[in-house]
């Protein structure tokens, strides 16, 4: 049977009514719907999977309803699967989910008829290097920042693009991001916009202790080896904002560009420039 998944931002409950229709809207075409546990609240399903299960189901489509988190943590859920995601937009903001609830069933029905595209999403994997052995890794669909703990006090850094040294800096932290993360933690910290499917990858520093410091463009078939060389206190490392661990002074970050990708639904191919003009008002005086 033809399977969708649809997973739901937590503590909104008015998307019970939504949820409902949409159920109702997939059985109407023989389509089953599986539920992650957040949604599974809000409407009665007999087909409720963990989050971290849902990509060994093989569903067509995966549905996220919430804002940019919510679609971030999914990314990382069906990124090795290839399972296209549509993203509708519940928050404030949302630079990744450009599709609004009102559009919700019009995408769907676009969907179905083979009018929508795919846009490939280039993500990031970072390896932690501990002792001279791989400790960790993580995919990141945004970014990952290394960054300070609670003190005020700034750490010590190192970039190195393969073995050439490129800077060492004091501040606050560090992030290395994706194209799809540039209007994320990197457009705060000043950091430049790139259109999503630049080749490319930016390492942007956090209030760095030196005025001539600025960040970084580089090819996204870079190897950017990142080290705390000093801390004041305890460093983490934080994946997409949602996952962090504690890093050790003499670490090494080795962040390179992916073997996977995240495949976002679109039915329409500006609505990245639409946002920005939208969400950042590019444009008005």
């Amino acid at each position: 049977m033809r399977t969708i998944a649809v997973i739901s931002k937590p503590q909104k409950p008015d998307l019970a009514p939504v949820l409902t229709e949409l159920v109702l809207w997939m059985r109407a075409r023989g389509i089953e719907p599986m539920l992650d546990p957040v949604s599974g609240n809000y409407v009665q399903s007999p087909h409720v999977v963990p989050r971290h299960e849902m990509a060994e189901h093989n569903p067509e489509l995966a549905i996220v309803l919430g804002g940019d988190g919510t679609l971030l943590a999914a990314a990382r859920v069906f990124a090795k699967s290839k399972v296209p995601i549509l993203s509708v937009n519940l928050g404030s903001l949302g630079f990744l989910t450009e599709v609004r609830l009102s559009e919700l069933f019009s995408n769907l029905e676009g969907w179905t008829c083979g009018a929508c595209h795919i846009e490939s999403r280039a993500m990031l994997h970072v390896d932690i290097i501990r002792n001279g052995q791989l400790f960790r890794c993580y995919e990141a669909l945004n970014d990952i920042v290394v960054s300070k703990g609670a003190i005020a006090r700034m750490g010590e850094f190192r970039v190195l693009l393969g073995e050439q040294l490129a800077i060492s800096f004091r501040a606050d932290g560090v992030i290395v991001s994706t194209p799809t993360g540039s209007t994320a933690y990197n457009l705060a910290a000043n950091g430049p916009i790139m259109a999503p499917d630049v080749d490319a990858m930016i390492v942007t520093p956090i209030c760095p202790h030196l005025l001539t410091i600025r960040p970084m463009v580089v090819r996204g078939d870079a190897q950017i080896n990142l080290s705390v060389t000093g801390v004041p206190d305890q460093t983490y490392l934080t994946v997409d904002g949602q996952e962090a661990i504690e890093v050790l002074v003499g670490d090494n970050l080795r962040c390179i560009r992916s073997d996977h990708t995240v495949q976002l639904v679109r039915l329409r191919t500006d609505g990245f420039f639409d946002v920005l003009r939208q969400k950042l008002k590019w444009g008005e005086r």
